[in-house]
């Protein structure tokens, strides 16, 4: 089985926490995932589209992952779009998607997740060393982070600890956001990469 393609099958789409969200709003806010294949950069690479379901076109988080084989194992790097507000709503306009080129990415350096097969689907986590820094309302922090993805759906749980203090700033409190996959066609990777991605 060519894992790496599968893995990339199985993120482009779109997801939504919708029964989470409502069975507990104060603690869950409603929100949509949506990725696509980026047919025409390098085998692997996904745009991602991250919004709050109130406001579907004001994604706060705008990424491209690159499912990569490196010495056997699958890996997932995260990379950051420059001038990103130009790309807005690409997940729903191939015209602005295929405007995203190699010199608008930036690698996200220590945020690289480590991806291994679980049961009929997959287990990704951020890699050790603390090293994936994000800034949120002024403070430094580090990202925890993991995912597990199936045919279902997936769950994923972002926390950012304080690089001074190692005490929790933000993040889910109560568990991972549970996410449903939308059953909405949307189109798939190039076949192409099953040969490209480099590994089974």
């Amino acid at each position: 089985m060519d894992h790496a393609f599968q893995l990339c099958q199985l993120l482009c789409g779109d997801f939504c926490n919708r029964e989470q969200a409502f069975n507990n709003p104060p603690i869950y806010a409603h929100i949509q995932v949506r990725i696509r294949a980026l047919p025409h950069l390098e085998p692997g690479s996904l745009l991602l589209e991250q919004a709050y379901t109130v406001a579907p076109n004001e994604p706060y988080r705008i990424r491209v992952l690159q499912v990569v084989v490196r010495a056997g194992a699958i890996q997932i790097v995260n990379k950051a779009i420059k001038d990103e507000q130009a790309f807005i709503g690409a997940a729903s306009s191939i015209e602005k998607l295929l405007k995203i080129t190699e010199p608008n990415l930036i690698t996200l350096e220590g945020c690289t997740y480590n991806v291994t097969p679980q049961n009929m689907g997959y287990e990704g986590l951020i890699e050790p060393g603390c090293k994936c820094i994000v800034t949120r309302n002024g403070i430094c922090t580090y990202l925890d982070s993991y995912f597990v993805i199936n045919k279902e759906g997936m769950s994923t749980l972002d926390r950012g600890y304080n690089v001074d203090t190692n005490q929790l700033s933000w993040g889910s409190l109560a568990g991972p956001f549970q996410f449903k996959r939308h059953m909405l066609e949307v189109p798939p990777p190039p076949i192409e990469w099953q040969n490209n991605l480099g590994g089974n």
